[in-house]
């Protein structure tokens, strides 16, 4: 288990819904992980059409890969979410779902929408970086 700090600024927008910084102990080994997609396990794109679920899916197979390096959500010290979506509503969306997996844990974020991602039908990846304590 990684004690992350979550850093917040008295200097910036205060109503941000995240820590704009965070850090982990130096022992810490850094886990790097790949854009969490919305598969199914057979392949699939999950939620066709339905960014929700497909931010949700996201998350769900982003906890799997925590744990396959020995990780938590609580570990993650900051994250970019992507939306296949130049309407601000949708990124809305999206990011609301993240937040709320998330949970009083608000790591450092950036959300973007980007033209298209790399399956059909996808239309949101969720990219993270976590700490652990070996």
């Amino acid at each position: 288990m990684t004690e992350v700090t979550l850093i917040r600024s008295d200097s910036l927008f205060a109503d941000t819904p995240y820590a704009y910084a965070a850090t982990a102990p130096a022992d810490a080994r850094l886990v790097f992980l790949a854009g969490a997609c919305p598969l199914n396990e057979d392949g699939s794109t999950a939620g066709l059409g339905d960014i929700a679920a497909q931010a949700a899916k996201c998350i769900e197979n982003l906890r799997t890969a925590l744990a396959d390096a020995g990780a938590r959500i609580e570990d993650v010290i900051s994250t970019r979410v992507l939306v296949a979506s130049s309407d601000r509503a949708d990124l809305g969306t999206a990011w609301e779902v993240v937040r709320t997996a998330f949970g009083e844990h608000d790591a450092p974020s950036t959300l973007l929408g980007v033209t298209v991602l790399g399956y059909e039908g996808q239309l949101v990846e969720v990219e993270a970086v976590a700490a652990v304590r070996d």
